[in-house]
């Protein structure tokens, strides 16, 4: 174990084994609260001397008589307390516009851009909040095959060329980590905050702010605030149904003010249950999400939330261009047609399939099934004090332990003599840390400081379980149970420490210029790789292990404001922005430093890779007025080691390279026009542009490939977005489409994804109070309103040099869903 200073939980080991209930190899849970109290005294201990110092400071700051607590936005404290908000829309009541959260206001500003509660009500009931943020939002695009947009598997996010792995997230401040497919190091927002309880979200289309905690981003940040307890009791209900026998609900309860001193809470969930749109299964999601707040005097408050969330779902089959081409949107896993796939797994393939001309498509339509589960618990402490008449605090402390089961049916031959066998992760994670942030407010300076620290856990088992020869018995289930297991591939287990610190302070020239400067250090080390690996399963007599360090001491950010009246201003966002190592198991496509074929490999990247840095610049104007609203901004990244992952064989047993790329340049901008021309009446139109080129190439088996000029993968040049909406009275009627231009699939771009239109529409009427019930509405919503047939997630597997590769997935049909809901 390293002796840095900042290193406090142990580095994977088996210095406390386990048997596990397999009966192969040995397998620390993580997961298990119960396990890790006797062997994790100091972060038992290190959370319970974080939480008194809260007390302590809270106590002081109440007996030093502070000034009452008002909370500004972190994303821009510095700011909101300076700048006029923008004229509130004609025909659009006050209340609607303004979400509070505590005293904050949340609204769009300079390279920040804003989406309320208002605009997230306009869509169907449980609907991804990244996928309302690609609705919305200019330059970011979002896409999944279902449509509601939550399977894990298939969504795709990219802001301005940077995908969910390559920006900063944040929900009420506590850092989210990586949010691409199999979060190794945090969690995604669908699986952390219910829908219904997000008043906010912010995207950040510049380098991120400095006190953002973050190891991943590259560029941009998106943060997530919910909704603070109600004042008064009471609770609010919503009850869907839709297509594909479709059933979601939300309960929510507040307990209002129970006594003098304001303690509060609330307490929700939510279920949501539906069939696949193809093929064979469910896709199934509860979460939980609980908060209770405690004002400590006038000195601030303490604030803790508890999040919960349990996904069960049947993965729909990943495709290539050709099996999309030959069979439509139709093709999916064969489960539970058990003789097509036995026999597929022996080379003998039905006639439709062969029609796709090739042995590696036919055996990647063939695949029997594909299925995961995943639970969460993310717990945190937080606490907003005003330590003096200038100085405040806000500290976090936080934690979370997750684990599921990744399911698949690959061609391992079973020891009974079937073609294949049934194979499952069992991925664990445990991450803890916390964030101290200080605010002094002096004249006309702001100044923040602060750290952030921490410990991930992450472990990756897999296991091979015997299925039935034909004609003797079904298929195993593929959500277990997970008994008998026959072979142990491999053992992947990872522990990585960060820590950030960083400094910024915003100086106002005049009321209408404000000049922000800072930087942030970031130091991430990663220990960890294959600790147990059978060679007659992988093909190799060593898989990667070692440690990996990225770090950077001065990471700088500086911002300019100018308000040219109270409708208009101009901004200006410089930041260099460095992103660690992504440390996920062995065998998954796209997976990073460690899922390099072997330890040899492994070995001579470290030598050769660094850690990928950006600069980002972005200039851009803002106008608001009570007719029109404009925003356009053009922007320039810098991109400097770019590290790729490249892909042949199949995705279930992909063969990746990680090499450094060199650079890449972006250059594009946005621009958004809103406009009111009658009372109720709102029109958005957005165009985006991004010109993202590779500027170097890569070696590929021994050979040298020029990636100069060529576009990246994935991203589209052109985004356009139209939205209108329309309320007249308590009647209100949306609809939205977006156009998305086609994507490249490999990196010499010699095969493309097409593009494609995706409309929405919605309505809902408000019938007031009915009975003790208030706000009694209905609202009826349909998705992909024309039928479009299209490509939306693509990734999975990764991407391949050149030619097609399966690592797409489709989106969803039309579909219908209305919604009933109330609140008391």
């Amino acid at each position: 174990m390293s002796k840095s200073l900042f290193l406090i939980f142990d580095e994977p080991s088996d210095r406390y084994p386990r048997k596990d209930e397999h009966g192969v190899g040995t397998h620390h849970r993580c997961d298990d609260i119960r396990y890790w109290i006797p062997r994790q005294p100091t972060l038992f201990g290190f959370t319970f001397l974080l939480t008194a110092s809260v007390s302590l400071s809270a106590f002081a700051a109440d007996h030093e008589g502070a000034k009452p607590y008002h909370r500004h936005s972190q994303a821009n404290a510095h700011l909101s307390r300076h700048v006029a908000p923008p004229p509130v829309a004609k025909g659009i009541p006050l209340k609607d516009e303004t979400i509070q959260v505590s005293a904050s206001r949340f609204r769009s500003h300079g390279s920040e851009a804003m989406v309320t509660r208002r605009v997230m009500d306009q869509f169907v009931s449980g609907t991804s909040p990244l996928k309302i943020l690609s609705a919305t939002t200019p330059g970011v695009t979002f896409a999944s095959d279902d449509a509601f947009g939550l399977d894990t598997a298939a969504n795709t996010l990219y802001i301005r060329g940077f995908n969910q792995s390559q920006i900063a997230g944040t929900l009420d401040g506590i850092p989210m980590g990586d949010q691409g497919f199999l979060q190794y190091n945090g969690l995604g927002v669908d699986q952390a905050a219910i829908q219904d309880n997000i008043v906010a979200m912010s995207v950040s289309q510049g380098g991120g702010a400095v006190d953002i905690p973050s190891a991943q981003n590259l560029g941009g940040a998106i943060q997530f605030h919910t909704s603070d307890p109600d004042d008064r009791m009471g609770g609010r209900v919503s009850q869907m149904f839709g297509s594909n026998n479709a059933v979601r609900t939300f309960v929510r309860l507040d307990s209002g003010k129970l006594n003098s001193s304001g303690t509060k809470f609330f307490v929700s969930m939510a279920r949501t249950d539906n069939d696949k749109w193809k093929g064979y299964g469910s896709q199934l999601e509860q979460q939980v999400n609980a908060k209770l707040e405690q004002p400590v005097g006038n000195a601030g408050k303490i604030t803790a939330v508890f999040d919960w969330s349990s996904f069960r779902q049947f993965n729909y089959l990943n495709m290539s261009m050709n099996m999309f081409q030959t069979f439509g949107t139709s093709l999916d896993y064969l489960y539970p047609n058990y003789e097509v796939a036995y026999n597929a797994a022996q080379g003998i393939y039905p006639p439709a399939y062969q029609a796709l001309g090739n042995a590696s498509d036919e055996a990647n339509a063939t695949y029997l099934d594909g299925a995961q589960t995943q639970e969460n618990a993310l717990m945190g402490l937080i606490g907003d004090f005003h330590l003096t008449s200038h100085l405040s605090s806000k500290t976090i402390l936080y934690s979370q332990l997750s684990n599921g089961d990744y399911e698949a049916t690959q061609p391992f031959p079973s020891p009974n003599g079937a073609p294949f066998a049934q194979v499952d992760g069992k991925p664990t994670m445990r991450r803890v840390g916390f964030t101290q942030s200080l605010t002094y407010e002096t004249g006309r300076n702001t100044a923040k400081t602060g750290i952030w620290y921490e410990n991930n856990s992450f472990s990756f088992p897999n296991y091979l379980y015997e299925q039935p020869l034909l004609g003797e018995g079904p298929p195993r289930n593929p959500f277990g149970p997970f008994n008998n297991a026959f072979a142990k591939e491999l053992d992947d287990q990872f522990n990585s420490n960060t820590f950030q610190y960083y400094l910024q302070d915003t100086y106002e020239i005049r009321r209408d210029l404000h000049v922000g400067a800072g930087f942030r250090s970031v130091i991430q080390t990663t220990y960890g790789g294959a600790k147990q690996n059978d060679p007659d399963l992988t093909g190799e007599t060593a898989l990667p292990d070692g440690s990996l360090t990225a770090s950077n001491a001065f990471l700088p950010h500086f911002s300019i404001n100018y308000r040219i009246n109270p409708h208009s201003e101009l901004y200006l966002d410089v930041a260099e922005n460095m992103r660690a190592y992504t440390y996920n198991p062995w065998f998954l496509g796209n997976g990073g430093a460690w899922s390099v074929g072997n330890q040899q490999q492994f070995l001579e990247n470290k030598n050769k890779i660094r850690p990928e840095r950006t600069w980002n610049y972005v200039i851009g104007y803002r106008y608001g007025s009570q007719i029109i609203d404009i925003t356009a901004d053009i922007y320039h990244v810098d991109y400097y080691n770019r590290l790729l992952n490249t892909e042949t064989g199949s995705p279930l047993q992909p063969i990746s390279t990680f090499v450094n790329a060199g650079r890449e340049e972006v250059n594009g901008g946005d621009a958004s026009v809103t406009i009111r021309p009658f009372s109720g009446w709102e029109i958005l139109n957005s165009v985006s542009y991004a010109d993202a080129e590779y500027r170097s190439g890569i070696n590929y088996e021994g050979t040298y490939v020029s990636l100069k000029g060529k576009s990246q993968v994935a991203y589209p040049r052109i985004i356009y977005k139209s939205n209108a909406s329309y309320t007249y009275r308590k009647f209100r009627v949306n609809f939205n489409a977006t156009y998305t231009g086609r994507r490249p699939l490999s990196y010499v771009n010699d095969v493309y994804v097409p593009s494609y239109w995706l409309v929405g529409l919605s309505s809902s009427y408000d019938f007031g109070h009915i009975g003790f019930a208030q706000h009694v509405q209905v609202s009826f919503g349909i998705t992909n309103l024309f039928n479009s047939a299209y490509i939306s997630g693509l990734g999975i597997s990764g991407f391949p040099v050149s030619g097609d590769y399966p690592t797409l997935f489709v989106g969803a049909p039309r579909q219908y869903f209305g919604t009933l809901s109330a609140q008391f």
